[in-house]
């Protein structure tokens, strides 16, 4: 199954840059080895803000939920980042589908 993911990241005062970093960098690493396994089609970075946007192909949302729960970024700061999921459908699914519906 497919998922979007939007990742959204905050950090307390006290933390600073350079701790969101060091997190942040351990995560980066993580990513792109799921990336690398396929786990994960393609990550992106939003400019300009601490937001980072994934699609990951999974099982189900449970294996999903394993995943998120055992990323870096959650284990370290988890209260500090929101996560938006959404169910993806591949576009030439929903093409068959309509066409069918319509009897093509």
């Amino acid at each position: 199954m497919l998922y979007l993911l939007n990742f959204t990241v905050e950090y307390s005062e006290g933390m600073g840059q350079q701790g969101l970093f060091s997190i942040w960098a351990e995560e980066a690493g993580a990513a792109l080895g799921a990336k690398e396994a396929g786990v994960v089609v393609d990550l992106w970075k939003v400019v300009g803000e601490r937001k980072v946007v994934a699609v990951v192909d999974v099982e189900g949302p449970d294996m999903l939920d394993q995943i998120l729960f055992d990323l870096p970024i959650m284990r370290k700061m988890g209260n500090h980042v929101q996560v938006d999921v959404k169910s993806l459908r591949r576009y030439e699914d929903f093409a068959d589908d309509v066409k069918e519906r319509l009897g093509r």
